[in-house]
């Protein structure tokens, strides 16, 4: 029997690591990459995607710890790196590593606490004046009091700096507090340019229109850049070179072969792309937690969708077939995180990794949008279903078995009747500010119940295009074919949707191949926000 590897799921420290003997891919050739590059780098990934553990990497790294990096990449090429760069190899350099990632920010104070407790143990290492008090006083002096006695350039490591803003997002002069002084304190990195050998900052979102970088904008954001698509994540190749006796362990327990699990695994968590030509990677924890254990499930989600997120959507209308069809951006869009602006919930969505680029559109120098993979689109949309409707998350999959047994049985009476549970109690403090005290329409309720049938694993599409209009919402199943024609109750009734369908055509671009046709329409009661009255005929 193969002996049980030790793989590094909960381990953000290359050191730890390395001393356990953790199954370590190796991106110690983005140290060679970045150096090519310059000296003042910021990245944007996701959560959970190994921003910590390279940062960790880098301070190992520059820190001359040579005997943690035997057998990688780094350990061979160093003597010629430190050729070129006219040093010594391995020559320790000293690190400030700032970690904003240990702190809740979501009360006054805790900022400024988290980050002058984290100066107090730089100073007591390197010493200190007592003459500077504020932040950007002390952090500029550090730097410069570490240059003049060691006679070193410093290197600066910065984790999750978005963390404080994002956690006060929901609380306007706390965040307007918290930005100022993280804008005043990264101001200092390019005061003290000639002191600084390297410096390195990780966060999810690029707040662009916040100024947070005006002071420092001697950074470069290799976010998007095709070299550095998969300095976080796992490769296809990197799945091959590193995890192959974990795959065959999963494909022996679940008895299927190794090209079938490779294929789920890919269906499942692989699909994220940062860049217009870069590779595909897989989420590294998702992908680490199913190899440990052979077991699938969607891990990115287990502690739930982070508050940020969910504070955004709640008072922004998503459209969620939007986010599968021909969601369109151009670079600065992506990139545009706007503090309390409602339109920034895409660029949101991307930057946090619930949306990945599909393709880039070089004519029209756009990005394709879309879910990376099934384990996002599953999660994002069980997560955002009690967002508009009154249901429990447990009660989800109990009410959405019945409907999906109704469906697929060609009970549509029995359907809408589930239909009727879900949306009973859509939320009413989650209409968006722009809808405040206007009537539902109809796309409310198509967003709704689109959610609710991809979560069952039905083949759905939303507002189908054909020459005669757009079919509201087709649904498959391998016996039945439903086309839905949705009206609100003020601008038609249910019969009106059946003559909508028919009028249009709508049913002569979907073959059936033997299965049931079913034209259904439905009207919606304004006042009960839920189904008022439904029609049904078939077509053969």
């Amino acid at each position: 029997m193969t002996e049980q590897r030790s793989l590094p799921i909960d381990t953000q420290t290359f050191e730890q690591v390395r001393n356990m003997g953790n199954v370590y891919v190796d991106k110690t050739p983005y140290i060679e990459k970045l150096f090519r590059l310059g000296r003042f780098f910021f990245l944007s990934r996701p959560h959970r995607f190994g921003k910590s553990l390279f940062l960790s990497t880098l301070q190992a790294y520059f820190e001359g710890r040579k005997e943690l990096f035997d057998g990688l990449y780094i350990s061979d090429h160093e003597e010629e790196l430190a050729c070129r760069q006219r040093r010594k190899p391995w020559e320790p350099s000293p690190v400030l590593y700032f970690n904003l990632n240990a702190e809740y920010f979501a009360s006054s104070d805790v900022l400024e606490n988290c980050i002058h407790r984290q100066l107090s143990a730089m100073e007591k290492r390197y010493g200190h004046d007592d003459v500077a008090k504020t932040i950007p006083g002390r952090f500029y002096n550090l730097i410069e009091r570490i240059y003049e006695e060691t006679e070193k350039q410093v290197v600066v490591l910065i984790d999750e700096y978005d963390k404080p803003l994002l956690e006060t997002i929901n609380n306007p002069e706390l965040n307007d507090a918290n930005r100022a002084l993280l804008k005043a304190f990264y101001e200092v990195l390019k005061n003290c340019d000639r002191y600084i050998r390297f410096a390195f900052l990780t966060g999810i979102t690029k707040f662009s229109k916040t100024n947070l970088f005006s002071g420092a904008n001697n950074l470069m954001d290799i976010s998007l850049l095709d070299d550095y698509a998969a300095i976080c994540g796992f490769t296809e190749q990197e799945l091959t070179d590193y995890f192959m006796p974990e795959i065959e362990k999963l494909a022996l327990a679940e008895n299927t072969t190794i090209e079938a699990t490779r294929a789920r695994l890919k269906k499942e968590y692989d699909g994220y792309c940062f860049s217009r030509n870069g590779e595909n990677v897989y989420n590294p924890f998702s992908l680490l937690k199913v190899l440990v254990t052979s077991t699938y499930k969607y891990y990115w989600f287990e502690t739930a969708t982070p508050s940020y997120l969910v504070n955004y959507l709640k008072r922004t209308h998503v459209l969620l077939p939007e986010l599968e069809e021909e969601l369109l951006l151009d670079e600065s869009s992506i990139n545009d995180f706007r503090y309390n602006d409602d339109d920034s919930i895409i660029p949101l969505l991307f930057q946090s990794g619930y949306l990945t680029i599909k393709r880039y559109l070089r004519e029209a120098q756009l990005y394709q949008l879309s879910f990376p993979n099934q384990e996002v689109r599953f999660s994002f949309l069980k997560e955002l279903l009690p967002l508009y409707v009154n249901v429990r998350r447990d009660k989800i999959f109990f009410l959405a078995h019945k409907l999906y047994k109704a469906l697929f049985s060609g009970d549509l009476a029995g359907a809408i009747e589930q239909i009727k549970n879900f949306l009973a109690g859509i939320i009413y403090g989650n209409i968006p500010n722009s809808e405040e005290g206007r009537p539902l329409r109809e796309q409310y309720y198509q967003t709704v119940l689109y959610a609710i049938f991809r979560l069952l694993g039905i083949y759905t599409q939303a507002e189908v295009s054909c020459a005669t209009g757009r079919i509201d919402m087709l649904v498959t199943t391998p016996q039945h074919v439903y086309i839905f024609e949705f009206k609100v109750n003020t601008q038609g009734s249910a019969q009106d949707a059946i003559a909508q369908i028919k009028d249009k055509e709508y049913f002569h671009i979907v073959a059936p191949a033997g299965r049931t046709l079913h034209l259904v329409g439905v009207s919606f009661d304004e006042k009960t926000r839920n189904v008022g009255e439904w029609k049904e005929e078939l077509c053969s």
